[in-house]
């Protein structure tokens, strides 16, 4: 059986797939690590009882990220990129949908919110930050190198519905979302 360590990291750098080699801090590796930490983080979420609704959008959304992933973690005009299936368009539609349903449970949002309230939310408010901030390191990605634009829509309409969701998980579970006081 093969070993999990390989010994080729050791030098700080990484493996793209596709071929080539990178610093693990470049800004490929930067943008798929905040991908696959986001990933990590709705496993987290799922962990904390949520209801079926948000279990399922999560279980979805966490095969969508892995794609994600591997299309950032895969360079453009490589024989790889065959392998890697492409980010469809209908996924953020598809989000658009679910943050509809979900909102029409919800008082209309008339002052910020802190994130918080039940632990399924507080997680999936915790995830909507990572997903945040791995929307941020694409864009830096994007200046950087061609991204497929499909993959900031699909970052940026995720955590519109982690929020969403948050804010249900709270409402489902009797807990009030806490207003920011000014």
């Amino acid at each position: 059986m093969p070993k999990i360590y390989t010994k080729t990291g050791d030098s700080g750098e990484t493996g793209l797939f596709g071929g080539g080699r990178v610093g693990k801090d470049d800004h490929r590796v930067e943008a798929y690590g905040e991908v696959d930490e986001l990933n990590a983080c709705l496993g987290l979420a799922r962990g904390h009882a949520l209801p079926a609704k948000i279990d399922d959008v999560l279980q979805t959304a966490q095969q969508q990220l892995f794609t994600v992933g591997a299309v950032l973690a895969t360079p453009a005009g490589t024989a790889a990129q065959a392998a890697i299936p492409a980010i469809d368009r209908n996924w953020a539609l598809g989000m658009e949908s679910l943050i509809d349903q979900f909102e029409e449970d919800l008082a209309p949002l008339t002052q910020f919110i802190l994130p918080g309230g039940s632990l399924g939310a507080s997680a999936l408010h915790l995830s909507r930050t990572v997903c945040r901030r791995a929307e941020r390191r694409v864009v830096s990605l994007s200046r950087k190198v061609k991204v497929e634009p499909e993959v900031v829509v699909y970052l940026n309409r995720l955590s519109d519905l982690l929020f969403v969701m948050a804010r249900w998980s709270n409402h489902h579970a009797g807990v009030e979302d806490v207003v920011w006081r000014r």
